[in-house]
């Protein structure tokens, strides 16, 4: 793999996992693009789950640096659990795990029927890219900035868990789902963006673990080098775009994204 395309995976990664327009969308449209996703095992596509699960620890690199000091307070609340001690940091870690299980178990009753690679087409990507721009356009243009991070409970947590499972299908996008919901439910775009990106920590955890633990059991190295160069790019583009992203949310809608959102559906159904 030249490094151009390498530069591009990582930048589509990065750019594109914590900002609504579906990462896992756009590296289907670019493994397609590229005719990786029909290469044969022995011209070397078998090293591309080990490039995407590398990609992805990037961008959890990048998010944990980011919010450092939201993730220490999560560590603290989860030992504030196992000690039975209240406070701030106890619920924080709580309601964070009561939106991150609906989408941890969907995906795996998903991988057991064998139904994951099944969603991964140009086809769905465009039309969920679609469909799924309207809602996010509908709960920004008309959701309330009255409530903050501070007002995150269980209720609130597991209704972001319930929509964040429709990220499993590729075009959907975590951050838009997510985002749609906490607008929807009266949380600022600012709040509803950083828990977005809190969020998509345990589940790009738990998605790079499960991809890695694969190909340990396969036995696939090969282009460890290569992995490790894509993951540290995927983590700059996706540090500066958590940056950016964040002090959009400050002073402009997510209009223009939903406007992307159609137009990409719309280009890869009539291309594509």
């Amino acid at each position: 793999m030249g490094f151009d395309h390498l530069l591009l995976l990582a930048a589509i990664q990065g750019i594109t996992e914590f900002i609504p327009v579906s990462s896992s969308g756009h590296l289907v449209l670019a493994h397609e693009i590229s005719g990786a996703s029909g290469a044969s095992p022995a011209s070397g596509a078998v090293a591309q789950p080990m490039l995407d699960v590398a990609l992805h620890f990037g961008t959890l690199l990048a998010v944990m640096i980011y919010f450092r000091r939201d993730v220490a307070r999560l560590a603290q609340g989860g030992l504030d659990v196992l000690r039975h001690k209240k406070g701030a940091p106890r619920q924080a870690a709580l309601t964070m795990t009561i939106a991150t299980l609906p989408v941890l178990l969907a995906a795996a009753l998903l991988m057991s029927l064998g139904a994951i690679d099944a969603l991964r087409r140009a086809e769905t990507v465009a039309w969920a890219s679609i469909i799924f721009a309207v809602p996010l356009y509908v709960a920004d243009r008309f959701g309330s900035n009255a409530k903050t991070l501070e007002h995150m409970a269980v209720k609130p947590a597991f209704i972001l868990g319930l929509a964040q499972m429709l990220a499993l299908i590729p075009g959907a996008s975590r951050a838009g789902v997510t985002l749609m919901a906490a607008r929807g439910l009266g949380f600022s775009r600012e709040a509803a963006a950083r828990y977005s990106m809190l969020m998509a920590m345990p589940v790009i955890l738990a998605f790079a673990c499960f991809g890695l633990l694969e190909l340990v059991a396969m036995g696939r190295y090969d282009a460890l080098g290569t992995a490790l160069l894509g993951a540290l790019l995927a983590a700059l583009f996706a540090f500066a775009t958590i940056d950016l992203f964040l002090k959009m949310t400050r002073h402009l809608s997510l209009l223009p994204f939903v406007i992307y959102r159609i137009g990409l559906g719309a280009a890869i159904l009539i291309f594509i």
